[in-house]
């Protein structure tokens, strides 16, 4: 066991040697370096949010849980908030995100809520998910055909990879409308959607009732409900990231594989935080044109 101090914390790293993707060789000591390296990036994405974690204490090919209420030996400089008598975690510093590496918390999952507005999600989030059957190539023709679409709507929407089978569209709002009304938005999409590609896109939550058709999940942007957060580590075989890209580059082709924890920094450096908008206040959309339909 070893310590390291960040920050004036004290974290302690314990089994630095375990191996946690089995495939790839990657331990423990060497997923937490990887987090320290992406810790400006999530953290901007993650912070003052509601934080669910996965956790694989034996690597991904053992065992895991969900864990959303703070384990009895959580520091006390862990930042926290409380939401209907669950304390979460807020994943605001370095020294926390690094605690949680020593978790093996392998996934990290957030609120699509700020703590501070907790009935207004900050953007409207399009949750596009393959069926049995279906391939990611058949999520990248959904996702250009829905660009498409926003881009004569005058929206401005953002992409990333969940870092598993599917893709997810941003459409930052600033916390500008509440979760009802996000909700009722996110439904007419999907509707719309439906009913303008009735052989590609549904929105049946039944998944025997999908017929290879992509799921367009607008149920899923709820208070508290949770999404995988830009540039987490996924618990995949290689080690997959959720990794925001651009539209040009989903048109000439990508696959969630090409995004991994061995390479992510390199690309990141590349091309920049593709999500930052989302934090930005200039990128915020005023969709009550849409609200007059409704």
């Amino acid at each position: 066991m070893g310590i390291i101090n960040i920050d004036g914390h004290e974290v302690k790293i314990t089994n630095p040697e375990k191996i946690l993707w089995r495939e790839l060789g990657i331990r423990k000591i060497d997923y937490i370096q990887k987090l320290i390296e992406l810790a400006p990036y999530i953290i901007s994405h993650a912070e003052n949010r509601l934080l669910t974690t996965i956790r694989y204490p034996d690597g991904v090919n053992g065992k895991s849980f969900y864990q959303k209420n703070l384990p009895n030996h959580t520091p006390a400089w862990v930042d926290r908030h409380s939401w209907k008598e669950t304390d979460y975690i807020n994943l605001n510093h370095l020294a926390t995100l690094v605690w949680l590496g020593n978790q093996a918390a392998l996934e990290l999952h957030t609120s699509f809520n700020l703590t501070q507005k907790e009935e207004y999600p900050t953007s409207l989030v399009f949750d596009l998910d393959p069926s049995k059957g279906q391939i990611f190539n058949d999520v990248i023709e959904v996702a250009l055909l829905i660009h498409d679409t926003l881009i004569s709507l005058e929206i401005k929407s953002f992409v990333k990879t969940s870092g598993a089978t599917g893709l997810q569209i941003y459409i930052p709002l600033g916390g500008r409308y509440d979760y009802n009304t996000a909700r009722k938005m996110n439904k007419f999409f999907a509707s719309y959607f439906e009913q303008k590609y009735p052989k590609l896109i549904t929105i049946e939550r039944t998944v025997s009732k999908r017929n290879k058709k992509l799921y367009f999940d607008y149920l899923q942007m709820w208070q508290g409900k949770t999404i995988i957060t830009a540039y987490s580590p996924r618990a995949t075989a290689n080690a997959t990231v959720s990794m925001p890209i651009q539209w040009d580059e989903l048109k000439k082709g990508i696959k969630p594989e090409d995004f991994t924890l061995l390479n992510v920094i390199d690309k990141i450096k590349e091309k920049g935080d593709l999500f930052e908008p989302l934090n930005n206040r200039a990128y915020n959309q005023h969709l009550g044109h849409l609200l007059k339909v409704l």
